[in-house]
């Protein structure tokens, strides 16, 4: 089997439980597309660039399974994820040589439909789920050097944002139980794995419901200004609880997590509260704006105003000092007027990102934004607006990079540089990349004898030149993620 993965971290997260489940069937897996006898796309919905680019994929794929030797097996063909989910029907039909669509909670049936493929036939499962979380599945990961690894603690989402098709695509939220999570992280641990995101389309929403004594547990509740579509839900782990959980396995242990809702953060004193405390919960946030116009925000359905949101970024800022910020945008938004654009731009400028992820709009079918509004900004005038949030995020950034020129930050190394086989990368607690020379180094706690730093290893090094995207320095010593902490 062949898998190719496209989209997010919870995409790459579900190709690894997808092979956990193939490996378990008895199929080996290939990096060699000629190999194949099976090729898996894990696919994303999210924009339709990203459908577009499955579409080209799958007429290379054509041409690949016209060219296959008769003494082979055919080639089967599978679409999975979100777009199986989405456009299950004309996959099947547009493209009649994929073989198998399964959806985002159809993974254990993967072995039963590649056998139904077998034969022949045309294989579907898109059916969502209300309580599939994968728990028991540990997956095998894939991730280039084993140094970090993507933990999934929750699949679906609730929030029914107008844009955003991932209720429609990946189902309601719920939420794995929280033994389960620790399992897995222990094993990672075990394995030398050295940071863990934990990964949910909502992470900071999270319940673990599956015991008992903890199902009458109050619902947070929501500070000012923000609001929510739904009824807050009861009972249950919260995700601070997880949190603090997780970042006991291991001391050595970078922990992240990702995507967090605004709205969900306010109450949840206790978490910014933890990653202000443990040395090994990384002081870096996203916190998804996707605007800066209070009206476009109510016309997303976003639940909060531009100045809630400020508001909560003053209050992350004065909990947690030195935080590194992350965010998405979306520009050209049903009905976005010009005024709207320059309220965005000037979020931009007042927040000053480190780490930005800026998209223009596409209208996704299903969602609300389809059935009640107009995509009526044209695509040249998104064009427009996204270059100049883009030049405006890129501009503040690298002010807010070269503020750590001349610092010394603690860096997880990743592996070589990608332009340079003399020079080492990794990413600092901020998720900023760091590139410095590949040097013989001290070891601090002179519990090693002088030498190169591995994958794996964390280096002090002091920045010396920095851009929006990238900070460059110069190695001082190898060190561990307690010992830089306590020295700080």
């Amino acid at each position: 089997v062949y898998l190719e993965t496209y989209g997010c971290q919870m995409n790459v997260s579900d190709t690894e439980i997808a092979w956990a489940i193939l490996q378990k069937s008895g199929y080996a897996r290939t990096k060699e597309l000629d190999e194949a006898d099976v090729v898996l796309l894990v696919t994303c919905s999210v924009r339709e660039k990203a459908e577009q680019a499955i579409w080209n994929r799958l007429q290379h794929l054509k041409a690949l399974k016209g060219r296959r030797p008769r003494a082979r097996a055919p080639l089967r063909i599978g679409i999975l994820g979100c777009m199986a989910e989405r456009l299950k029907e004309e996959i099947l039909h547009r493209e009649k040589l994929v073989d198998v669509v399964a959806g985002p909670d159809s993974y254990r049936d993967l072995p039963r439909l590649l056998a139904v493929a077998e034969s022949g036939q045309q294989a579907a499962n898109v059916l969502l789920s209300l309580d599939e979380t994968y728990a028991d599945i540990l997956p095998v990961q894939t991730s280039a050097g084993g140094t970090t690894a993507f933990v999934s603690i929750m699949r679906g989402c609730d929030n029914m944002c107008s844009y955003c098709i991932v209720p429609f695509t990946r189902g309601r939220e719920r939420s794995r139980p929280i033994a389960s999570i620790l399992q897995e992280v222990r094993m990672l641990s075990d394995q030398g794995v050295k940071e863990v995101t934990l990964l949910g389309q909502n992470v900071n929403s999270f319940r673990d419901l599956s015991e008992v004594q903890f199902q009458s547990v109050a619902a947070p509740g929501l500070s000012r200004g923000f609001s929510t579509v739904y009824k807050a839900k009861e009972g249950g782990l919260r995700f601070s609880h997880l949190l603090d959980q997780v970042s006991r396995i291991d001391p050595e242990m970078r922990i992240r997590f990702t995507s967090p809702h605004p709205k969900d953060f306010p109450d949840e004193a206790s978490v910014l509260q933890l990653i202000q405390e443990r040395h090994n919960i990384c002081k870096q946030l996203h916190l998804p704006a996707q605007s800066g116009s209070t009206r476009v925000l109510e016309a997303m359905r976003r639940g909060y105003t531009r100045e809630a949101y400020l508001e909560l970024v003053r209050h992350v800022r004065d909990s947690i000092p030195g935080v590194s910020l992350s965010s998405d945008f979306i520009t050209g938004f049903c009905g976005e007027t010009e005024e709207d654009h320059q309220q965005t731009v000037s979020l931009l400028r007042e927040v000053r990102y480190n780490v930005g992820f800026l998209f223009a709009y596409s209208m996704r079918q299903k969602t609300r934004a389809h059935h009640r509004l107009q995509d009526d900004v044209p695509t040249d005038v998104k064009k427009r607006r996204l270059e100049e949030l883009i030049a405006t995020f890129r501009e503040e950034a690298a002010g807010a990079n070269a503020a750590l020129v001349g610092q010394a930050q603690l860096v997880l190394v990743e592996g070589p540089s990608k332009r340079s086989a003399s020079e080492l990368c990794g990413r600092n607690d901020g998720n900023i990349k760091v590139i410095f020379p590949d040097t013989e180094l001290e070891d601090a706690a002179e519990c090693r004898a002088p030498g190169r730093a591995q994958p794996g290893d964390y280096v002090m090094v002091k920045v010396t030149s920095a851009s929006s995207q990238t900070l460059r320095g110069v190695p001082l010593c190898r060190t561990t993620l307690s010992r830089a902490a306590a020295s700080h």
